[in-house]
């Protein structure tokens, strides 16, 4: 194989325009005084060009016009979840195995086949918000405002030492309101228009959770709220990654949040067959990629984490905790509620996310899987892990938190992102909550019954979501 330099970005725009057909390069990569041999095979050269700009871990490297391309870094994490109010809480938790589904108290579930949920507990919503600003505000905000408040202090970042117009918020939900929406209609059908709470409508758009944490911390740069189902805590921070590479801000606050546990969604999820109905056994009800798994468990909860540049947290002294490295985001095209049977998707999900980092699989230390309990989820992620890894995706870490904290939905991507960061900090992979038998198509090297020392140099984290949506994201050691 004769050795070659990795062309510049222009050189790679001018062989998108030229040459739209596939290929399949071997490129001997010069930097550092290492040599890297990586063969990369794209189905266009496209996927080529997107490739280019992430490998090699030194500095920025050069975008499209000479622009510089920031690393991105984690400094500051915050979550809420069933298992405690804090991610200190939250992550002990899930260290211990613990589970966080018990029967549902906020409403009356007499008739309905599913009765159990992982709820979150006592969380005082005037501990984080105005008492004014409370019933202005659904659930899903409440908790979103609670994860970024931990964030921020734990970046020790102070907003007010900051420009707020280079700070931004990412923060997506898969349902938003829909708590409040589901109030409001029996108010309005039992008491008339007058009965309907006035600030409704802003409480229950999907954006409500990002603007109101603009409001209430002054922070003034761009604000987005992703909607992608399941997938999109993960998406948040993949397009957070973005933003601060192409130099559109200097911090965001990227995550999700959601409040899934009314009567309407249990309904629903029920209706399609979706959740485990081990009533009687709610502790032990979800069991990701185990032979007796029957389905998924709703969750509420938020995760935010404080990505910047690199430059700029080390401008202000801050403690990078990980790097966020690469991202990958697609499609099945094939169902709304049902995964592709071969994992296709979530395959090239991956692929995109480790092609994004410079990284391969073989430099994975830990995979924390979307792994939801369900019958065909489990095992077309399985799949896609073994697409993408081939026999090392018998040996590399794979962990799902969803048998603890339940499925929370817009969150769940960024819990798993903060876990992952955790698993890096810590030294411990956390095991997947009620895996005991691995079924015979997950074969997988699943963290079971007690968390498992390890050190954990890169991780990916998955999260597929209803449409068919997959992301991925590349966490890797600062260190």
């Amino acid at each position: 194989m004769s050795a070659m330099r990795w062309p510049a970005a222009a050189t790679v725009e001018a062989a998108i325009a030229s040459s739209p057909l596939p290929i399949a390069l071997p490129w001997v990569l010069q930097k550092m005084q290492t040599t890297v041999i990586i063969l990369l095979s794209y189905e266009s050269i496209s996927q080529l060009a997107r490739a280019t700009w992430r490998v090699g871990q030194a500095n920025p490297v050069r975008g499209k016009g000479g622009r510089v391309d920031q690393r991105v870094v984690v400094t500051g994490m915050g979550a809420v979840s069933a298992l405690g109010l804090s991610l200190a809480e939250t992550w002990a938790g899930l260290v211990d195995g613990r589970s966080g589904v018990r029967p549902i108290e906020s409403f009356n579930t007499e008739g309905f086949p599913v009765r159990i949920a992982a709820s979150v507990g006592s969380l005082d919503a005037v501990s984080v918000l105005q008492r004014k600003d409370v019933r202005r505000a659904c659930r899903y905000a409440h908790l979103a405002m609670a994860a970024a408040l931990e964030a921020v202090a734990d970046a020790g970042l102070n907003l007010a030492a900051e420009d707020p117009t280079r700070i931004g918020l990412i923060i997506g939900s898969a349902v938003g309101g829909i708590g409040s929406i589901e109030e409001q209609t029996v108010h309005l059908f039992q008491g008339g228009v007058r009965r309907v709470n006035p600030a409704l409508v802003p409480m229950v758009i999907v954006n409500a959770a990002t603007c109101l944490i603009a409001v209430q911390l002054g922070i003034q740069g761009i604000a987005q709220a992703p909607a992608a189902a399941c997938a999109t805590g993960v998406i948040a921070l993949g397009d957070a990654l973005h933003c601060l590479r192409r130099g559109d801000a200097d911090v965001v606050l990227a995550g999700g949040a959601d409040a899934p546990i009314t009567p309407l969604t249990l309904a629903g999820f029920s209706r399609l067959g979706a959740l485990s109905a081990r009533n009687d056994d709610p502790a032990h009800a979800c069991r990701p990629f185990d032979a007796t798994r029957d389905g998924a468990v709703l969750g509420e909860g938020a995760a935010i984490l404080v990505l910047e540049t690199a430059a700029h947290a080390e401008r202000r002294g801050a403690t990078v905790l990980a790097e966020v490295a690469g991202y990958g985001l697609t499609v099945d095209a094939y169902h709304m509620t049902v995964p592709e049977p071969t994992g296709a998707g979530a395959r090239r999900a991956m692929s995109l996310a480790l092609a994004d980092s410079g990284l391969g699989p073989a430099e994975i230390d830990l995979i924390v899987a979307h792994g939801t309990g369900t019958a065909l989820n489990d095992v077309a992620e399985t799949r896609a892990i073994h697409a993408v890894f081939g026999e090392r995706g018998r040996r590399v870490a794979v962990t799902s938190n969803k048998g603890a904290i339940g499925h929370t939905m817009g969150a769940a991507g960024a819990i798993s992102a903060a876990a992952a960061v955790q698993a890096m900090r810590t030294g411990l992979l956390p095991p997947t909550t009620n895996l005991v038998t691995p079924d015979a198509e997950c074969e997988l090297d699943h963290v079971v019954g007690r968390a498992r020392p390890a050190t954990v140099r890169a991780a990916l984290v998955n999260a597929i979501g209803f449409g068919g949506q997959n992301a991925s994201l590349v966490l890797r050691s600062w260190n």
